[in-house]
């Protein structure tokens, strides 16, 4: 049986979750700019830069939630104390920060609800029939119950989250110890697995890992950035991978 829109070499497919699998990685950026755009505002008043498209796509997207932070502040020259997990929601530590932004993510999820693309349950439904193994890797804390809401939690034989990544002390995108983390579970090789990510960062663990294909899926635009990054392909939507083979 072919894999579908893959080389005949790949056994196992290593899927993001944000922006491939569900339509969140939108709802993740708002939350991301409401958060930081406060803080910016707070902190350097009227003539404050906001955090924009490009902010997001260089030092957050396909981070976990605290390297997403320092990264950003970093890349404006702010260094924030590290704070500890239970600090309150917008103290000004890096996790206070990241506190403040998942709870505004959990609101926005709560008030408008997930939806997972159409063609990537498709296209996870031909990998499985394929025959191919499947791993969700993210860093989202929220993993678990995202894929219970969509109801496609039972096509992943592996899950490697923000909570897994932390128990196991992975680090996290673009470093590839998630993915890897992800392709050992399933008893393969890194070179028998493709990585689907939306992300660069993503990208860049991806081809780090020295997976055997790495797939990017482009939903805002940023289809360059994804190749300049590593991707083997690029589409839009993981149905058109169906549809070539």
């Amino acid at each position: 049986m072919t894999t579908p829109g893959l080389p005949q070499s790949i056994r196992a497919c290593l899927f993001d979750l944000d922006g491939v699998i569900t339509r969140t990685a939108v709802v993740h950026a708002a939350a991301w700019k409401e958060m930081f755009d406060d803080f910016l505002g707070r902190r350097e008043g009227d003539g404050f830069r906001p955090f924009d498209d490009d902010d997001y796509g260089q030092y957050v997207d396909g981070r976990p939630r605290a390297d997403g932070v320092r990264t950003f502040l970093a890349s404006r020259g702010i260094d924030l104390p590290e704070g500890s997990p239970d600090d309150s929601p917008g103290e000004e530590t890096v996790n206070g920060l990241g506190n403040r932004k998942n709870e505004l993510l959990l609101t926005k999820i709560h008030e408008d609800g997930v939806e997972a693309y159409p063609g990537s349950v498709r296209y996870l439904g031909a990998v499985r029939e394929a025959g191919l193994k499947t791993a969700v890797v993210s860093s989202s804390a929220n993993c678990r119950d995202i894929l219970a809401s969509v109801g496609i939690e039972y096509m992943f034989d592996v899950r490697i989250d923000g909570v897994v990544a932390r128990e196991r002390g992975l680090p996290g995108k673009p470093a590839p110890d998630t993915f890897l983390a992800a392709a050992q579970d399933l008893g393969e090789a890194p070179a028998a697995c493709a990585v689907f990510e939306d992300a660069q960062a993503g990208m860049d663990a991806g081809r780090a890992g020295r997976f055997g294909y790495v797939v990017g899926v482009d939903r805002v635009g940023q289809a360059e950035a994804l190749r300049r990054h590593g991707a083997d392909t690029v589409v839009e939507d993981l149905a058109e991978l169906e549809e070539s083979s």
